[in-house]
């Protein structure tokens, strides 16, 4: 199951096939290349050739584009899934994992990067200091993932535009940033595509699966709200996400929320310490939801992380959540 969903990934990920060549370095853009990042411009005096990134699917959007050799490394927790079957497992072979912890300074520093790429509560954060305000006194320039962004309405909300949108305008602007602009608008078209192929035979109207987003947590569960990637992927895969109300990215919600929107689906997201299997016996032995329609008929599907927050895998897990919801859509 797992190699062929490698290998579906792989088809999904790029028109011009995995491990595909990117443009040469002479075809790099000149230095002054000024980009969109979270609704500010920012130049970037030279195309980085020592390149740090944070989590998972912000490491996977350099490989996507083939930029291995361009990157110093990468931080990580070793929770994440297996990573030998990616479409991009050559760039964790060639890349060095620098910490399975948070970024921080001093990794950054030791390794010599010239451009840090992470997001907030993707690496970046307020406690410990490590932001782009300082990375920038210390001459390093960081480029933030456009899921995380900022939006204003409070200090830590996240998310200015849809979840697809934040992953092709970074695809877009690294592109750009390394001179590998094909490379990029190739994965944008076959990912636009693919999802346009899921979209075609999704449930319609009151058809439609609604559908809940689990994180983690016992006592208040973590989820998504409108402004991560579940959002979108639930909804181009068919269903709809019980949080679309919440202005927000991933966040808490209470128990009595999901109770009452009465989700048809539950999707554990599949990471960390507690397995999706146990995530999985937890919701089905939780009294207050016994009553719920996802738990009634065990309606609950895995997928990993690295599927649900902004990666180049989303498009897959569209394509995989959209198979499923069409089974529970035929059901009713």
């Amino acid at each position: 199951m797992r190699t062929l969903l490698a290998a579906a990934l792989c088809l999904a990920a790029t028109a011009t096939g995995c491990g595909a060549t990117v443009e040469s370095a002479e075809d790099a853009r000149s230095p002054g290349v000024t980009l969109t990042n979270c609704g500010r411009e920012v130049t970037y005096d030279k195309v980085p050739e020592r390149v740090v990134t944070n989590d998972v699917g912000i490491t996977e959007l350099m490989f996507a584009l083939g930029l291995e050799d361009r990157m110093a490394g990468f931080a990580m927790p070793d929770d994440k899934g297996d990573l030998g079957r990616v479409p991009w497992k050559d760039g964790y072979d060639k890349v060095p994992w620098l910490s399975k912890d948070q970024l921080t300074k001093e990794i950054v520093l030791d390794a010599r990067a010239d451009l840090v790429v992470a997001g907030w509560n993707y690496g970046f954060r307020e406690d410990g200091g490590f932001t782009p305000d300082a990375l920038e006194k210390l001459g390093i320039p960081s480029y933030v993932l456009t899921e995380s962004c900022r939006n204003g309405r409070t200090k830590t909300s996240r998310g200015i535009m849809p979840p697809l949108d934040a992953l092709y305008t970074d695809l877009t602007n690294l592109g750009r940033l390394f001179g590998v602009e094909k490379r990029a608008e190739a994965l944008v078209d076959g990912f636009e595509k693919q999802i346009a192929d899921v979209r075609a035979k999704a449930p319609k109207g009151a058809d439609r699966p609604s559908v809940f987003l689990y994180d983690s947590g016992q006592d208040t569960p973590f989820t998504s709200g409108r402004y991560a990637a579940p959002e979108q992927i639930i909804t181009e895969a068919g269903g709809v996400n019980v949080m679309h109300d919440v202005a927000d990215s991933w966040t808490t919600a209470g128990w009595e929320s999901v109770v009452e929107r009465d989700p048809d689906v539950i999707v554990i997201c599949d990471y960390g310490d507690v397995s999706a299997e146990r995530k999985k016996k937890f919701l089905l032995s939780y009294a207050p939801l016994r009553d719920v329609s996802a738990i009634r008929h065990r309606r609950i599907v895995a997928l990993d992380y690295a599927d649900l927050v902004e990666s180049p895998r989303n498009p897959s897990a569209i394509a995989r959540l959209g198979a499923y919801l069409r089974t529970v859509a035929g059901q009713g």
